[in-house]
């Protein structure tokens, strides 16, 4: 059945596997099968200073960078099952350890501003919410998206400094936002959201921003993370601590 299905979707749309270019589904059966089915730490080299334990399911790399690539900027938005299931899998490696009947508020990275817009589509929250809906089987979840973009230029080619630099105070929590999280109070563990985690600089801002409100990530959860790691001594290990809003 499903070379069946393979050989249609070839013929009618032409469409092709983003990970080996085999004619079919935009991600074949083989190639979906070798994805990760858990996650690790994902420190950077260097850590940005306070930068709370980063979890990656993938390498930023092969099939894993064509779907992020696809997904946020092609419109190939049916990967986001895919990418949200592991994204998924970093949060819950991030949170095993947490009391199970505390609440986890997964907190998306923000677009630069106008960039959904021009997409039609904010692709991190996209992933976290479809993170989400797979893990409330498991414990309480929710999606807040308390973070907004005041701007930062363009990122590629900038080091690990440069890409810190560049983005320093560019996230806030709007204020109506956070009256609305206030209305919600209630203990939480807060964990940051992204795709793709390279130098840590973004992640880093937004718990930044968070903290700046009283609300302090407890780790950092991502799809993928570039090869750019130090070993499992590279980053500080930071005690989780529930929030109470």
């Amino acid at each position: 059945m499903g070379r069946v299905l393979d050989e249609a979707l070839d013929l009618f749309l032409g469409s092709r596997c983003v990970g080996c270019d085999r004619p079919g589904r935009m991600l074949c059966v083989a190639c979906r099968s070798g994805l990760s089915t858990g996650a690790r730490t994902a420190w950077p080299s260097p850590v940005p200073d306070g930068l709370v334990t980063p979890w990656a399911a993938e390498e930023y790399d092969g099939p894993v960078r064509a779907l992020v690539v696809g997904h946020k900027d092609r419109g190939q938005w049916r990967h986001r099952r895919v990418l949200g299931g592991l994204l998924a899998q970093a949060v819950r490696a991030a949170v095993a350890d947490l009391d199970p009947a505390v609440p986890v508020l997964l907190v998306p990275v923000p677009s630069r501003p106008g960039a959904g817009r021009a997409r039609g589509y904010e692709a991190t929250s996209a992933l976290t919410r479809t993170a989400a809906a797979q893990l409330r089987d498991e414990r309480p979840v929710a999606v807040a998206p308390l973070l907004a973009s005041r701007g930062a230029a363009d990122q590629a080619g900038l080091d690990a400094a440069g890409r810190a630099a560049n983005l320093g105070g560019s996230m806030h929590c709007p204020t109506a936002t956070l009256a609305h999280a206030g209305r919600r109070r209630r203990e939480a563990y807060v964990v940051v959201c992204d795709d793709v985690l390279t130098t840590g600089s973004t992640a880093r801002e937004a718990q930044r921003a968070l903290e700046a409100v009283g609300l302090p990530p407890v780790a950092v959860a991502a799809v993928a993370a570039t090869r750019r790691r130090a070993g499992p001594t590279g980053g500080p290990t930071v005690g989780p601590r529930p929030i109470t809003g």
